[in-house]
């Protein structure tokens, strides 16, 4: 049994972003090797958060505006999404995704397009030079999920069996942000 114990929000009620609220019930008190998992997995993420917005920084683009063409080109079954399912994807209020759809048009990363059966909805995708971009962060960032991908399986292994923690195998690392 995992060491995470959850309950469902009362019906109806979400907190802003419109995630199912989590509460804590009675759980067994974590030892400190758990915590200490906890600890390197959570800084483990933080390394790939950190890689991530420093790659973007050096693409030209803002943390958001990378996570926008990817959410665009990653959408399921199409290649291209209303600003309203951008601002769900982002988890942002959709008159901020207007204004980062601005931003990406004005970069030429991204193009508007007004839809055909309701005109009242437009249609973001990548232009050819969104996509390059993209492709360039993204075999970076696959690049380095290839690397820290052992170490968060084991730490997420470790959490789930309670297991004490273990030392990383390997603990070379890229610089923040290299693409290679």
């Amino acid at each position: 049994m995992s060491i995470w114990a959850r309950a469902e929000h009362p019906p109806g009620q979400h907190p802003v972003g419109g995630a199912p609220r989590q509460t804590m019930t009675k759980v067994k008190p974590l030892s400190k090797a758990q915590y200490e998992t906890l600890a390197a997995f959570r800084y483990a993420l933080r390394r790939f958060l950190h890689f991530s917005e420093q790659a973007a920084h050096d693409a030209g683009l803002t943390p958001q505006q990378h996570q926008a063409l990817l959410a665009i080109k990653g959408f399921p079954a199409r290649d291209r999404v209303t600003v309203g399912e951008l601002a769900e994807r982002l988890q942002l209020q959709h008159h901020s995704a207007v204004g980062l759809v601005d931003r990406l048009v004005s970069e030429k990363l991204v193009g508007r397009s007004p839809s055909a059966e309701d005109r009242r909805q437009v249609f973001v995708q990548l232009t050819p030079r969104g996509e390059k971009v993209l492709n360039r962060l993204s075999s970076a960032h696959t690049r380095q999920l290839n690397r820290l991908g052992p170490e968060l399986n084991r730490l997420l292994q470790q959490l789930d069996d309670g297991s004490e923690m273990q030392p990383p195998k390997d603990t070379a690392r890229s610089k923040p942000g290299q693409l290679e």
